[in-house]
């Protein structure tokens, strides 16, 4: 789309929000760039069922919720429609991929069904329930990252299936003995990768572990990768806020808790001294090429507002020093466009001979703006920061 007629789209949206709550000027940024959510994330108009697009919109539709923009649910909703058959049948996911990241687009249906009563949105949630039943897992009992990455558990898959597991079993399953037994296998996700991704010398979380100890990326003796990744670690943070919100009271939800507090006593010691805000490589601050980084930043904050509101955190005033410093440093507007800015596009280990995870690897991934897994977690982090 032509840059004159995206600023004329949001000069036109922005009119009447020019006093509104960040999360509002975010959705309409976004929705002024991108016409149609099959446009999020660079895909041109093509339907992928890919967790970045699905974290987007999973924003997208917490804003609604908020606000009751009818715009919002339309466009969220067209998205899911058009990727999900009558039959509940979800266009090109494959079961047998056993990805985690094909579970996290799953989380908005828990809303889309809620709201339009589709039973083919029920049909597509039972479908990826169902991969969780069977997926692959380690002799530890941590679920695969993917199929294509064997004994693996990456930081980042916590967040891609354990919030959609904690709902769909707190919704549907009704047998309590089942009910149960997920609530435990759902924080056994979580404490088998805690214990097999601490690095003791920092209290910080290594990207990933192979629990084979096989792969060229990770120790031999340890089966740890070799640094803390600023977003995996967001990733993790971000999953034990949302679902610690999710389970009952109790032990389970303790247990998260826990961990939550664990981390936010050291994070903060690797924030940037000046900023407060967070590295590309966690726990090499201040090196040479590290640089600080918006979607880990981000997350971190998110995180650490939700935790606050829900009393699972303290030092709410930290939380929000860390909002407004999140967006002095990477929020700039222009044109009436709201951009968040250095956001590391990806990374991640093994695939390519060159995804070692050392530090050269990392700082040299490529970086832009309003990436989706940095723009979910800003709009979220507005949606708490209001609430606070």
């Amino acid at each position: 789309m032509k840059k004159s007629l995206i600023i004329a789209i949001a000069a036109a949206l922005t009119a009447c929000t020019a006093k509104a709550p960040l999360y509002q000027k975010v959705v309409v940024s976004e929705m002024a760039r991108c016409p149609q959510a099959s446009q999020l994330d660079g895909q041109g108009g093509n339907l992928k069922w890919n967790y970045t697009t699905g974290l987007e919109l999973k924003a997208f539709l917490d804003v609604y919720e908020t606000d009751g923009d009818d715009k919002i649910l339309s466009y969220v909703d067209a998205w899911y429609d058009a990727i999900i058959g009558e039959d509940g049948v979800i266009y090109n996911y494959k079961k047998t991929n056993f990805s985690t990241d094909h579970i996290c687009p799953g989380r908005t249906l828990f809303q889309l069904f809620d709201i339009t009563g589709r039973q083919k949105y029920r049909a597509a949630m039972d479908s990826l329930y169902s991969q969780l039943k069977d997926q692959p897992r380690t002799p530890e009992g941590g679920f695969w990252h993917k199929q294509v990455y064997p004994d693996q558990m990456w930081l980042d898959g916590l967040y891609m299936a354990q919030p959609f597991y904690a709902e769909y079993t707190v919704r549907y399953v009704t047998d309590s003995l089942q009910q149960e037994r997920n609530f435990g296998d759902i924080v056994h996700q979580f404490t088998t990768v805690y214990n097999h991704t601490y690095d003791a010398a920092t209290g910080l979380l290594r990207h990933a572990w192979d629990s084979s100890h096989q792969m060229f990326w990770c120790n031999p003796e340890t089966g740890q990768s070799d640094h803390a990744w600023g977003r995996a670690l967001g990733w993790y943070c971000m999953a034990l806020v949302d679902v610690a919100e999710i389970l009952p009271d109790g032990p389970y939800r303790d247990a998260l808790i826990g961990i939550l507090n664990n981390l936010y006593q050291v994070l903060p010691l690797y924030a940037d001294a000046e900023t407060g805000m967070w590295f590309q490589v966690l726990d090499q601050p201040y090196r040479e090429g590290n640089y600080l980084e918006a979607t880990c930043s981000a997350m971190f904050t998110y995180a650490w507002l939700k935790g606050c509101r829900m009393g699972f955190l303290r030092n709410r005033e930290g939380a929000l020093q860390a909002y407004e410093s999140l967006l002095e440093t990477f929020v700039t507007e222009e044109e009436g466009l709201v951009n968040l800015n250095q956001c590391c596009e990806v990374a991640g280990l093994g695939g390519k001979d060159n995804r070692r995870g050392d530090y050269d690897y990392y700082i040299h991934e490529s970086v832009r703006s309003n990436d989706p897994k940095g723009i979910g977690p800003l709009i979220w982090a507005s949606l708490e920061y209001e609430k606070l």
